[in-house]
């Protein structure tokens, strides 16, 4: 599949849908009190950057974002593809537009927070393929059952 990934922003309707399918997929997989969730209107916030991948049709069938925090850290966050297109590289592709801004922005860890257990394996194949390795709890997430944290450390000229 032909996807075009570009920075958006989440301020608009088919994105506000797209964020709306993400958190009704996550709905069942884990309690709320362990969603860490972002509203498009904090996903419009100066510290984050949108990417959205749109198939040739113009439809988004994908979503990621940057949230740069201080001392060489940013977050990935909001990562999603419509379940028609898994498996056909879209998350690779907003992934990799998210690491490739993370570097130019001069961020030395990525990190992300996913869900933990059944419903998440696809996630943790995108992110250990593109390189991310499992660590500790970060930020103000809590250390629980309900969550998987990875890293990946960048270096200027490097690729994922």
């Amino acid at each position: 599949m032909a996807v075009t990934i570009a920075v958006e922003t989440p301020l608009q309707d088919d994105l506000r849908e797209l964020v709306e399918a993400l958190n009704a997929h996550l709905l069942p997989l884990s309690p709320l009190e362990f969603q860490f969730k972002m509203t498009v209107e904090q996903m419009a916030g100066a510290d984050t950057t949108v990417f959205v991948a749109r198939e040739e049709t113009g439809r988004a069938v994908g979503c990621g974002a940057l949230k740069l925090a201080d001392d060489g850290l940013a977050e990935v966050k909001r990562m999603y593809t419509r379940p028609e297109v898994r498996g056909q590289r879209v998350g690779s592709a907003l992934l990799g537009a998210i690491i490739d801004l993370a570097r130019q922005k001069g961020v030395r860890t990525l990190l992300l927070e996913t869900g933990e257990g059944p419903g998440f394996e696809g996630a943790f194949r995108l992110y250990e393929n593109t390189g991310f390795t499992q660590r500790g709890a970060f930020f103000d997430y809590p250390d629980s059952e309900w969550s998987r944290f990875y890293e990946l450390q960048l270096t200027a000229g490097a690729t994922a």
